[in-house]
């Protein structure tokens, strides 16, 4: 399943936001891989964040995700740089953007 999320970051932290991308830990890469992600892009424009994801399960992949510790403390240090954040609840599993058109 392929899903398509919107969150934001901060315009004062949008350096910050990408330099926290250019290392994310090896822990967390493979903990998505093994809640069932095959690929996670992320696009900015502006502060806008587009992300693209690729899983089996999303739902399940968030569950997955939210009780482990190294992605507890990736989400908290994304709290600090985003203004509208991955949902990792029940809830979020619900909120990826609807098909408007696809070729």
């Amino acid at each position: 399943m392929k899903i398509a999320l919107h969150t934001k970051v901060r315009a004062d932290r949008i350096e910050e936001y990408e330099a926290a991308h250019r290392e994310v830990p090896a822990e967390l890469t493979a903990a998505i891989r093994t809640a069932g992600a095959t690929s996670w892009t992320i696009w900015r424009s502006g502060t806008d964040l587009f992300h693209v994801i690729e899983c089996d399960d999303y739902a399940r992949m968030l569950a997955e995700l939210e009780k482990l510790p190294v992605n507890i403390a990736w989400q908290a240090r994304m709290d600090q740089l985003l203004d509208v954040a991955h949902d990792y609840s029940a809830e979020g599993a619900k909120a990826g953007l609807p098909v408007a058109w696809e070729l």
